[in-house]
């Protein structure tokens, strides 16, 4: 045999990924087909968490897709349906923000210069050659998907996926059009969802004050200019300093407006924080919004959505809030209604993809009601009937609760109970072009659109309709990912267990959902929200959440600290089956990821080490013909030191397999480097040597028959983490007969 000294991964990749997807066994059909699987065999499905379209592949994606690969190779040999569906999302906000900031430093033009339609064919042909990149990555980094499948979130199927949604869920009551206190970005100039928002710590003043010289209650705020929107004071009911208050209405004077102001008592204020009085300002705070709801109190607007004040008649009309706020601060002092001032630690809310400083708004938009109570429609979810009245609260809640979702690690759980029992209606509008229009037609000759009948769902026939300018919130169509890329609604759900061409059927609920902690709000939750209401079952069984990945001195990665790995450069540089162990090994779910180049580097010297023990026992093995078959037929029988090795090996194949069942990779992956490089390479193949070059015949094929039984077993357990080196590996083996690629080689038994 004739064996390269050296793997050159750089060269070998490329021709295995053409030679995989030549193969057709991405494909469970194909698998199916070629009988490598049984239509009646157990599912296992992955749906590909879609990158956005704004750029490239990042180190976190390294970690997603490695992971997903390794637990799709290893089902896909333990003979089940494996499917592995790719795609891209178009990510509205951030993808639109991108070619809005190119344009503007190109062209020094801004969207409404171009037109929506002009606009839109920009950000599509930016948003192509971001998905065509991508698509270059996922391959480059080994994923076997099923490219046939590949779907898009903006695409055909998704948009009759997110029209059939909204009307449903509208026909249910559940969407509804209305006015209530919103995130606004001022910066992108569209409303954002609470997980939208990012909160930084900064240094901000508390300023204690009166509103005038005769009004009893002093009040607090770091915002003096929200303070002209005040309609009311809130009191705890229990505060025996503001009791006589109550119920009385005020008219004061603050910095040249006239408020009305109405003290109420409300058992959500904190008597022992600042005053223990709260200034109501209903449009300009979610809870002083919910206060006044429960109280009756006005809403009044003081600043609009450029954040600047909005007032006519005020001295301080069109100036912006930060503006505003230094000249009301002087007419408090002048006035002598400064009681104190103080340094104070603050959170400040900005939008995540634009960094605008979010104003808290009331406006018209579109929701979600999370706590309406509705018919549920379906009969196939076990914790819930069909006709009995419940909540989408309950439904997520219930969901996880009763284990038809397990969050891996299990402590995310508590996490996720939090998030939703503080959940508020989900605001789904947005005021931005690129996405999914909302699919609500109203007359055309009606300019406000509001209180006013209207159509959801394909646009009328008869009559001039227009349909609603703003576009859907992108986690509206990412939350049908697990069913949309499935065929829903086109395809239907049955009792079957297997139905050709049906992949609703065969895959869904899909297995495993991968992906990081930090979006189990932004996504999973609404995954399990929009598939329990919509498909009366749950989207996924398990939600593995994998950490985020940091330098090795702990740090977050970022363009400020200089230490952003690019995973394709280090995956050309080292090989990526270097680069997929180092992202794994260490990587326990939940927990943060320390990556370097030392480690990487580590695993380079762990695939040239599998090279040249194969090597080795490649060009060991008998010359013989016939000797050589009856190796690989396993047809030599083993003496007691090698029985004991392969005993060795029986072992190790069971707790490898067991690991990877429960998702303990990073275990999995840290024997597989240990069995491989110290049990196997330093001691069984050192000394078998003797029996290989001086002992007895049936010394030396028992040897060669022990030593070709752990290389073929090894490879096949080593190939859903390392893919490509083990491929390579396989195809050099001396065979019988034409075998299949490891791709689809069955998975070793004990």
């Amino acid at each position: 045999m004739e064996i390269p000294k050296n793997y050159n991964p750089q060269e070998a990749e490329k021709e295995i990924y053409e030679k995989w997807s030549k193969s057709g066994f991405f494909n469970p059909d194909v698998c199916i087909e070629k009988k490598k699987t049984s239509p009646d065999a157990p599912h296992f499905s992955i749906i590909l968490p879609p990158p956005n379209v704004t750029g490239v592949l990042h180190i976190g994606h390294a970690v997603g897709t490695t992971t997903e690969d390794i637990l799709v190779r290893f089902y896909r040999m333990k003979r089940y349906r494996t499917l592995w569906v790719p795609g891209t999302d178009h990510a509205a906000i951030a993808t639109q923000s991108k070619v809005e900031s190119i344009i503007q430093k190109q062209e020094k033009k801004n969207r409404h210069d171009l037109g929506r339609e002009e606009f839109l064919k920009r950000v599509n042909s930016f948003a192509q050659e971001s998905h065509d990149t991508i698509v270059s990555q996922i391959k480059k980094m080994g994923a076997s998907v099923d490219w046939g499948r590949e779907a898009y979130t903006l695409d055909k199927k998704r948009n009759n996926a997110v029209v059939t949604a909204f009307k449903t869920l509208h026909d249910l009551g559940l969407i509804y059009r209305g006015i209530r206190i919103i995130n606004w970005d001022p910066k992108g100039q569209t409303s954002v969802s609470d997980d939208e928002v990012k909160h930084e710590e900064s240094e901000g003043t508390l300023y204690t004050f009166y509103y005038e010289k005769d009004f009893p209650i002093p009040i607090a705020t770091t915002r003096p200019e929200t303070k002209l929107g005040d309609t009311g004071v809130a009191v705890n009911p229990k505060d025996k300093r503001y009791k006589k208050y109550v119920g009385k209405t005020f008219r004061v004077n603050f910095a040249g407006e006239e408020l009305k102001i109405k003290v109420v008592a409300d058992k959500e204020v904190d008597p022992s924080f600042g005053t223990g009085a709260v200034g109501v300002t209903p449009a300009h705070s979610f809870v002083d919004w919910e206060i006044a709801n429960r109280h009756d109190l006005e809403v009044k607007q003081v600043i609009n959505e450029y954040a600047k004040i909005s007032l006519p008649k005020s001295e301080f009309f069109g100036l912006k809030t930060t503006k505003a706020r230094e000249l009301i601060l002087e007419k408090i002092k002048k006035n002598g209604l400064l009681l104190k001032e103080e340094k104070i630690k603050q959170n400040i809310a900005r939008a995540e993809r634009t960094g605008g400083l979010i104003e808290p708004l009331p406006k018209l938009q579109w929701f979600v009601a999370v706590n309406k109570d509705f018919t549920f429609p379906h009969s196939s979810l076990s914790f819930v009937k069909k006709g009995e009245k419940t909540t989408l609260k309950k439904l997520m809640k219930l969901a996880v609760k009763k284990k038809h979702v397990s969050i891996l690690p299990q402590r995310f759980e508590k996490t996720y109970f939090h998030w939703i029992d503080n959940l508020r209606d989900w605001c789904i509008s947005r005021q931005i072009w690129f996405g999914h229009r909302i699919p609500v037609y109203y007359p055309k000759d009606n300019s406000k659109k509001e209180n006013i009948s209207f159509f959801v769902g394909e646009k009328p026939l008869e009559g001039e309709w227009e349909q609603d300018p703003d576009t859907l919130d992108t986690w509206f169509s990412s939350a049908l990912w697990t069913f949309s890329t499935l065929g829903w609604p086109e395809k239907k759900k049955n009792e079957k267990k297997y139905e050709e061409g049906n992949d609703l059927v065969n895959y869904h609920p899909t297995t495993v959902l991968e992906t990081g902690y930090d979006i189990l709000f932004f996504w999973v939750a609404r995954m399990i929200l929009m598939t329990t209401v919509l498909l009366g079952e749950v989207p996924f069984s398990y939600t593995y959440l994998h950490g985020i990945v940091r330098d090795k001195a702990g740090r977050k990665m970022s363009k400020s600290l200089g230490n952003v790995m690019d995973p394709i450069g280090i995956a050309e540089k080292y090989g990526t089956d270097a680069l997929r162990m180092s992202l794994i090994i260490g990587a326990s779910p939940g927990n943060d990821i320390k990556i370097s180049e030392e480690k990487i580097k580590a695993q380079k010297h762990f695939a040239n080490k599998i090279w040249n023990a194969s090597r080795f026992i490649l060009l060991s093995l008998p010359e013989k013909e016939k000797d050589l078959q009856k190796i690989i037929q396993k047809k030599i029988p083993l003496n007691k030191k090698d029985t004991t090795r392969a005993k060795k090996l029986s072992k190790h194949i069971k707790e490898v397999t067991n690991d990877i069942e429960n998702f303990r990779l990073y275990l999995a992956g840290e024997k597989l480097y240990h069995y491989f490089w110290h049990t196997f390479a330093d001691i069984m193949i050192e000394e078998s040597k003797e029996s290989i070059y001086q002992g007895k015949e049936e010394d030396r094929l028992s040897a060669s028959q022990n030593l070709y039984l752990q290389l073929t077993e090894q490879l096949k357990l080593l190939h859903p983490f390392m893919p490509f080196l083990t491929e390579k590996i396989w195809s050099l083996i001396p065979k019988t007969a034409e075998k299949d690629l490891l791709l689809i080689e069955k998975w070793p038994e004990t």
